[in-house]
């Protein structure tokens, strides 16, 4: 009864500051959770691979860098990216990597075939991508670029909302074992989407190794970006 009343008498006596208190208190409080709020607030991107032209190809450029034979190594994916997150952002960049095909032990072969080789910038491809459905020919839309007549969709993300569309990156000349190693068939990438904040996304797949020829199927200018800007032609191209 005595520390009842005693401190009964203390809140009496002070009854403002104990006020002032809990107002700073509520204030600080408030001020904390809105920082760890706006921190959850971040967008997050999901990565998939649609059925389409998603592959690589290395093929023969025609030209030899001392006794090796140069190639090059094209690779086109057909994305879908979808803002699971919870703040909105656009796509900045789009990013993939590969193991190079390296004897083990070879002085580059911890950095590329252990490690990976990054493709960062995408080529502009000459035409569209398309594919026969039935009796019909789909015509794949471009992730930045707009199809041919068409101007590109645009990359802002809201949560909750996704977009789909072809990346495409030629690498430039390139020799000895610089080319995707394959196993099965199959070639391990690496897929980085880098929202406008600077936060990058990734996610791993097994994607197909075919030939030029195949890979023309779906694009006849498949290839040949790099080869225009320079003048050149493939030895299989007429002309």
């Amino acid at each position: 009864m005595i520390l009842y009343s005693e401190l009964a008498s203390w809140l009496n006596e002070n009854q403002g500051v104990l006020t002032l208190s809990i107002f700073f208190a509520t204030i600080f409080l408030g001020w904390v959770s809105g920082i760890f709020s706006a921190l959850r607030r971040r967008p997050k991107f999901n990565i998939r691979l649609i059925d389409g032209p998603t592959f690589a190809c290395t093929f023969p450029i025609g030209k030899l860098k001392g006794q090796f034979e140069m190639h090059r190594t094209c690779i086109s994916l057909y994305l879908g990216i979808s803002n699971v997150g919870s703040s909105a952002s656009s796509i900045e960049l789009v990013s993939v990597a590969y193991h190079w095909n390296l004897r083990p032990f070879s002085l580059l072969w911890i950095k590329y075939s252990v490690g990976w080789f990054w493709l960062d910038r995408q080529a502009v491809a000459l035409e569209n991508f398309q594919g026969r459905i039935g009796g019909y020919t789909k015509i794949f839309p471009f992730l930045f670029q707009g199809n041919i007549g068409v101007q590109a969709a645009g990359t802002f993300l809201n949560v909750g909302q996704s977009i789909n569309g072809i990346v495409y990156f030629e690498q430039v000349d390139s020799w000895g074992g610089s080319f995707p190693k394959a196993i099965d068939g199959q070639i391990a990438i690496k897929v980085k989407v880098l929202d406008v904040f600077g936060k990058a996304h990734f996610r791993k797949f097994n994607i197909p190794a075919v030939s030029l020829a195949h890979a023309r199927k779906y694009n006849p200018a498949f290839g040949k970006t790099l080869l225009e800007l320079n003048g050149e032609k493939l030895p299989c191209d007429p002309g």
